[in-house]
């Protein structure tokens, strides 16, 4: 009988590998956005994401030797249609991807009754960082209070803060809402004046009440939490109101180098906080040309390639594949499920060995998750437009983790305390 139990159990692992060796795809859908509003920004973007995908099923044959399914659902940035293709989504997908924080806020509760990881590198709820109370979340490698600490950082190191007026510019939404707790905390402790200025979605492209008001406050900085039109709008309006570029700093998805195109050399000095950088050298667009450019599967373009944002879509790639194979390494299959992918992007460590061996060394700086940190606060550089392309002007600048931290752990008890009863990770310290 301890025989037959034995043979008996040797057939289900046989079982287990082999239907592991068989799995033909891992599906990994995207929401993306490549219609609507914000259509300018969302298509190099999800070009970039597709290209690193698609590099790795043509070279590699996928991840662990599976394919990954990008498949697209279009939300077109609608909350509406973001939910909806969550739900359409959800049932096979190992992770969701909601590319906006409206989508992302609105998934946020659903993801821990469905158990699926959402990934938001860059952007949605800067709290998500705490593990423990965000247990699905991930919004690796940099949060927007991240974003927010290094500009007044950089402010700082250029000119001072404390007695500066500082006009953020951002879209009233809550993507352009999201960094105002912590800059309202850091205007109180380092004594400069924050004077927040809406641009509604009505009015992206036509901001002259808001550049009135600036002309009007006289600020020190400008400081812009744009996205899609609204960047274009603003940046054009800056150059007619004559206001110094070099006093115009933007989040990274203000960095968009189409939107500096259309005032070239009149938009140099304006700045951009970035955790990605695109080195047009680097291995990984070597191979990106070899197997899936050449072959005619891109869908971008040569100019749109060599931009900040398809080769931040190529880094977003990069950390799902990465948070993919850490699970895969960990609990030895290839196949892995949703629940298995979470493990393995609350273990990413991606160091600079790491991004040499897939040849993108410079393209993020290097950043490391855990059960309590779903960030990694990887930090970022400052890009300026020097009239043609974004460069970097500054060395690698961290974000202040210590008072971040304290902000994330009393707004992500602020959100569980309003949506209670609300799920702890109580296996993370």
């Amino acid at each position: 009988m301890r025989m037959t139990a034995k043979l008996l159990a040797a057939a289900v692992v046989a079982a287990v590998a082999g239907s592991t060796a068989s799995a033909e795809s891992i599906y990994a859908p995207n929401l993306s956005y490549r219609t609507g509003p914000f259509a300018a920004t969302g298509i190099p973007l999800m070009n970039g994401q597709k290209d690193y995908i698609d590099m790795l099923n043509a070279r590699d044959g996928g991840i662990g030797g599976v394919t990954v399914d990008f498949d697209e659902c279009e939300t077109g940035y609608s909350t509406e249609k973001g939910v909806e293709c969550y739900e359409k989504t959800k049932g096979k997908a190992i992770v969701t991807q909601p590319w906006s924080t409206g989508i992302t806020l609105q998934v946020l509760p659903k993801t821990n009754v469905d158990e699926i990881p959402i990934l938001a590198p860059g952007y949605g709820f800067s709290p998500m960082a705490d593990g423990k109370v965000f247990k699905w979340a991930f919004n690796a490698p940099s949060s927007y209070w991240d974003g927010a600490s290094m500009i007044l950082q950089y402010i700082d190191s250029q000119d001072g803060l404390k007695g500066k007026k500082i006009a953020f510019l951002h879209l009233d939404h809550p993507f352009g809402k999201e960094p105002l707790p912590f800059l309202e905390k850091k205007a109180a402790e380092q004594g400069f004046e924050l004077v927040p200025i809406p641009v509604g979605l009505k009015e992206m492209q036509n901001q002259s009440a808001q550049w009135l008001q600036i002309r009007r406050e006289r600020p020190d900085y400008v400081v812009m939490w744009g996205w899609g039109a609204m960047n274009a709008g603003a940046i054009t309006e800056a150059v007619k109101t004559k206001f110094p570029m070099d006093h115009f700093i933007g989040v990274w998805w203000s960095g968009h180098d189409a939107d500096l195109d259309l005032v070239g050399e009149e938009g140099k000095g304006y700045k951009s906080i970035s955790w990605s950088f695109p080195e047009l050298d680097a291995p990984v667009m070597a191979d990106i040309k070899k197997y899936v450019v050449d072959p005619g599967n891109s869908q971008s373009n040569e100019k749109e390639m060599q931009g900040v944002f398809y080769g931040r879509g190529l880094v977003i790639s990069m950390i799902l594949a990465e948070g993919i194979k850490a699970a895969q390494d960990h609990f030895g299959t290839a196949a892995i499920d949703a629940t298995q992918l979470r493990w393995g992007l609350e273990n990413l460590d991606v160091t600079e060995e790491r991004l040499a061996e897939l040849g993108m060394t410079g393209m993020v700086p290097p950043f490391k998750t855990s059960c309590s940190d779903h960030t990694g606060h990887s930090g970022g550089w400052m890009l300026e437009w020097d009239g043609a392309k974004f460069v970097k002007v500054s060395d690698l600048l961290k974000p202040e983790t210590d008072a971040i931290a304290a902000l994330e752990v009393e707004k992500a008890k602020e959100y569980a305390d309003a949506n209670a009863p609300w799920p702890m990770n109580d296996d993370c310290n």
